[in-house]
């Protein structure tokens, strides 16, 4: 069982910037897949980013240039650097890993982009 622990939401004005951390219970190195997804009220989820154990990172059209996911395997964590926020970002992300065959959810955090 992995647990991911995700931190770093909150509110910030259009334009502005987070990172969010995902902290994994254990080491992320053989992870197949790790990353991002977002649920907006109403909305499906729908990955943001995901890095795979090739170490390639595939980021949704409506955040390449904006977002950046990064890792720290020494910590366990990945991270994703949002920029240039836009209202439309605002979602819980959560934290994802796919693991020895299993899916793995974090408990989400709240990202909301207002003025």
């Amino acid at each position: 069982q992995v647990q991911l622990v995700e931190s770093g939401g909150g509110l910030v004005q259009p334009g502005g910037s987070l990172t969010l951390s995902c902290a994994a219970s254990e080491n992320i190195f053989g992870f197949k897949e790790m990353g991002w997804f977002r649920q907006a009220p109403g909305e499906q989820r729908d990955a943001v980013a995901i890095m795979t154990v090739g170490g390639t990172t595939n980021y949704a059209n409506s955040v390449k240039g904006r977002f950046t996911l990064s890792e720290d395997n020494a910590k366990n964590t990945v991270y994703l650097r949002m920029n240039s926020l836009k209202l439309e970002d605002t979602a819980v992300y959560y934290c994802n890993a796919f693991v020895r065959g299993t899916e793995y959810w974090g408990q989400g955090t709240q990202v909301t982009v207002s003025s």
